[in-house]
C-alpha cells in the first residue's frame, strides 16, 4: 500500500511539474503579441482602389519602426492579406533610393491629410497621438493576392496609398535634409477608455 502511494505521489509531483513548466513557457510573449492598434485605410493594388483594409498594427522599434498585418474584415478567421512596413522617415529619406520610393513606399502625411486613414478602438487624443507618430513615416506595403481560397504566389505585389504621390528628385533631396533625427516612439496605452 505504502509503495502505491509514493509511486502516485511521485507521478502527481511529476504531472505538477510538467504543468508549471508548460505554464513558464506559455507566459514567455510571442512575437505575434501586440498586434492591437487598429488602423483601417484604403489602397490602391494593380492601380485598382480596395478596401478599406483592417491594419492592426505594432511599434517594433522606438524611432519609429511599426508593422501592420492588415486583413479585409475584422472577422476571426480573415486572411492575412498584407504587410505594411511603416518605418520613420529620418530612416528612409535617406537611404531608400528615389525611384524605388516613388514606387513602393507612400509618405504617410499625405496618405493621413486625406482624410483616408481612421485610427479606430481608442479614444480620440490617442488616436490623434497615433496619427501624429505615423505622419512622420512612410510606408511599404506587400500584397498576398489569392485565387480562390489559395495564395497565388506568383501574383504577390506591392499595394500603394490612395493618394500617393510621387516626387521629384529636388523634392526628395529637400525632404531628406529636413528630416529630424530618429526620436523614441512609446506605443500608446491600449487599453485606456474610449470616450
Amino acid at each position: 500500500m505504502l509503495r502505491f502511494f509514493v509511486t502516485a505521489l511521485c507521478c502527481l509531483l511529476m504531472t505538477c511539474a510538467a504543468l508549471a513548466q508548460e505554464t513558464k513557457e506559455a507566459a514567455k510573449p510571442s512575437p505575434a503579441e501586440g498586434y492591437n492598434i487598429h488602423v483601417v485605410a484604403p489602397h490602391l493594388v494593380d492601380g485598382k482602389q480596395m478596401g478599406p483594409y483592417h491594419h492592426y498594427c505594432k511599434v517594433v522599434a522606438p524611432d519609429p519602426q511599426i508593422v501592420c498585418l492588415i486583413f479585409e474584415s475584422t472577422e476571426p478567421n480573415a486572411m492575412l492579406m498584407q504587410v505594411e512596413y511603416i518605418w520613420a522617415k529620418s530612416l528612409t529619406r535617406s537611404k531608400v533610393p528615389l525611384k524605388q520610393w516613388n514606387k513602393y513606399w507612400h509618405d504617410h502625411a499625405v496618405e493621413i491629410a486625406g482624410g483616408r486613414v481612421k485610427v479606430l478602438d481608442m479614444p480620440d487624443d490617442k488616436a490623434k497621438e497615433v496619427a501624429d507618430i505615423v505622419s512622420k513615416t512612410d510606408g511599404y506595403i506587400i500584397h498576398i493576392p489569392f485565387a480562390g481560397n489559395i495564395p497565388d504566389a506568383g501574383k504577390v505585389s506591392f499595394a500603394q496609398a490612395v493618394g500617393h504621390k510621387p516626387m521629384t528628385q529636388a523634392e526628395y533631396q529637400k525632404s531628406a535634409l529636413k528630416m529630424p533625427q530618429a526620436t523614441t516612439v512609446t506605443p500608446p496605452d491600449m487599453h485606456a477608455e474610449k470616450k
